[in-house]
């Protein structure tokens, strides 16, 4: 026998994308005012990177994220209270992203752009992504994604996850092998969760094993990174950075990362492309009719993190 299921949406958009359900009832709960009576079997709270979620009301059955990344929500929930991420809408998009500050830093398109404002011809050699060893770490579905789109640009790729292993043909390396693995390596990509772990991975010995003109690119989350230590490595000049999130975030204006040299800064936009929304609409429509079918739902996520 089918359910009734009440989904809450954060904005009257995405109600008019979901469009009519069968066997649900949509209605628009940004988490904040009253919540919807009846309670929400699931909650779909807004396009942020920790969403509040402290105060559902009762029978909310699950809280499906816009976001693949959920730290800082697990901890927010009652341990009855399924918990879904965005899985397979946004890796896509975010490893379109990693490949892309990739070669503007490395080819110095910023410095080009820079120099069109002034009318400036300044031809120069490059650093090309041919030939670079490149260093993904986190082996979850960005990292993955991010070393298929690096294939075709003729570069060699170290898989990093937070365990040994053979994934798919791939060899694996752990994370307790990057003191070994960075000095070998032109290019780092960070695509890991923020987890205990993870936090703060990127320090100061992290920077140092580096070698001379290597390029960090991250698209993970700002905290996996010490900002102190990337700030005085980038003051150094001996390494550079292309960063789609940072910490803190938003980034403040007068925050020494806007005019380093070697920096390349993006607003958090990885996942926040045309290829979302489709794909996010995709992805809830299925969660519902499983939910009206009384069937488990898609991209649970347990309390803890891997990749």
């Amino acid at each position: 026998m089918s359910e009734h299921v009440v989904v809450s949406v954060p904005s009257e958009s995405w109600a008019r994308a979901l469009g009519p359900l069968d066997g649900a009832e949509v209605v628009v709960w940004d988490g904040t005012g009253p919540a919807p009576d009846p309670a929400p079997t699931l909650v779909v709270p807004p396009y942020v990177a920790t969403p509040d979620v402290s105060a559902l009301p009762d029978g909310v059955r699950a809280v499906q994220l816009l976001t693949i990344g959920y730290d800082g929500v697990p901890e927010q929930l009652p341990s009855d209270v399924l918990l879904c991420n965005a899985s397979g809408v946004h890796e896509t998009s975010t490893a379109e992203l990693a490949v892309g500050l990739a070669v503007l830093s490395l080819r110095g398109l910023d410095e080009d752009v820079r120099s069109m404002a002034s009318g400036e011809w300044k031809p120069s050699r490059r650093t090309s992504l041919a030939d670079r060893c490149v260093l993904v770490v986190g082996w979850g579905g960005v990292g993955r994604a991010v070393a298929a789109r690096l294939a075709p640009f003729e570069c060699s790729v170290t898989a990093v996850g937070t365990r040994a292993r053979v994934q798919d043909g791939v060899r694996v390396h752990a994370v307790e092998e990057l003191p070994d693995l960075l000095p070998a390596h032109d290019v780092v990509v960070l695509a890991c969760p923020l987890t205990d772990r993870t936090h703060g991975l990127v320090g100061a010995e992290f920077l140092a094993a580096m070698p001379d003109g290597a390029l960090l690119v991250n698209v993970a989350r700002g905290p996996v990174v010490d900002t102190g230590a990337l700030v005085e490595a980038l003051r150094d000049g001996r390494i550079r950075a292309a960063l789609d999130v940072t910490d803190p975030e938003p980034l403040p204006a007068d925050h020494p990362l806007w005019s380093l040299p070697g920096v390349v800064v993006t607003p958090h936009v990885g996942g926040n492309s045309t290829a979302f929304r489709p794909r996010m609409v995709a992805l809830l429509r299925a969660q519902v009719a499983r939910l009206v079918a009384g069937e488990d739902l898609a991209n649970v996520v347990s309390r803890t993190v891997a990749s």
